[in-house]
């Protein structure tokens, strides 16, 4: 049977103290040894074919090296992209994630961040703002450090890496204006979401100052059906009915292309529909969607490292930083010139 190399073996190949391998090849501490000397360090730990034992180390560090991820639904597209992201800045610096998924349910996320605190996790990322945060609140008075994703819990001084929503919205209505809308309606997200209510606001602002008659319905969920039965409420009478539909996000858009096939209009033709996240397969929809791109793989690595950063401080207490990634408008098929039939006058 192969033994398995030990601290002391690389430390003995490369010529230094069994500490300097073990901080040579802690990405926390790396920093406090000479470069050359992490260099050698590291030829011979991959001659050796030697790792790290990460429970040993967060036995010695009281750590558990892992990190809570709370999400609402992994089945939403824009979640999985995030995932990854975060995983990507963790496994590096030797943390793993565990993700637990709360199907939206406020009951539910608090017994599985219960769960996750009892696991020991070293900190937790919410990817989950609901206005009425319970279990991000708990967290907080605990004195654990987290950081909210893609939303924010407001009224709760976690850091936040957020994109930006509301230059979303502006660059949307600007297309639309550009191309002749005046009459737009937006299916906006759920006002329990900060996401919901940061767009809609930014939607009601751009269209006062580009003079466009815009109206917001809110949704109750972020989904394909909420899309389907919104914009069916919108249609009403062909004299007043929207030349286009700008959706909270792309799974609202997707119902609105439902609710058009079913009333025998057509998409740009008949009412243009703007989504938002620029979701995995966004581009072979039918017509392919117009949307805007939120970098969701940067948002996870962002707050993963956010966090870390946190886990690595020796300072206590909370920084309630705000970081904002850019976002972008992907211009596709789904948005075209209003039809003059149904333009507005002027």
């Amino acid at each position: 049977m192969t033994t398995r190399a030990t601290i002391a073996d690389v430390a003995r190949l490369a010529g230094v103290h069994a500490g300097t391998v073990s901080r040579a090849l802690n990405p926390k501490t790396e920093g406090r040894v000479n470069r050359a000397t992490v260099a050698r360090v590291r030829r011979a730990a991959k001659q050796l074919g030697y790792t790290p034992n990460s429970i040993a180390r967060g036995l010695r560090t009281s750590s558990s090296l892992t990190v809570g991820v709370v999400v609402p639904d992994l089945t939403n597209p824009i979640f999985p992209p995030m995932v990854r992201g975060i995983e990507s800045a963790l496994a590096p610096r030797g943390y793993s994630a565990v993700i637990v998924n709360t199907d939206g349910r406020d009951d539910l996320e608090r017994l599985l961040v219960d769960s996750l605190l009892q696991r020991q996790v070293d900190g937790l990322i919410f990817a989950t703002g609901h206005s009425e945060h319970a279990a991000a609140a708990e967290v907080f008075e605990r004195g654990i450090k987290a950081v909210m994703v893609n939303r924010d819990a407001r009224g709760i001084p976690f850091p936040a890496v957020v994109g930006d929503d509301a230059a979303g919205i502006r660059d949307v209505l600007d297309h639309l204006a550009a191309l002749g809308h005046r009459r737009v309606v937006h299916l906006a997200g759920p006002a329990s979401f900060s996401t919901g209510t940061i767009r809609a606001a930014a939607f009601v602002t751009r269209c006062a100052e580009l003079g466009l008659e815009g109206r917001v319905v809110a949704a109750a969920a972020y989904s394909v059906d909420e899309g389907t039965r919104l914009t069916r409420g919108v249609l009403g009478d062909p004299a007043d009915r929207p030349t286009a539909i700008v959706a909270g996000n792309d799974l609202l858009a997707l119902g609105a292309y439902h609710a058009l096939r079913a009333e025998g209009l057509r998409c740009p033709d008949d009412v243009s529909v703007v989504g938002f996240n620029d979701m995995p397969f966004a581009g072979d929809f039918q017509p392919p969607m117009t949307t805007v791109r939120v970098p969701h793989f940067d948002l996870g690595a962002e707050a993963a490292r956010l966090l870390l950063g946190q886990l690595e401080a020796e300072a206590t207490g909370v920084s309630p930083v705000r970081i904002v990634l850019p976002v972008h408008l992907v211009v596709r098929g789904s948005t075209a010139p209003p039809d003059q039939v149904h333009a507005a006058p002027g």
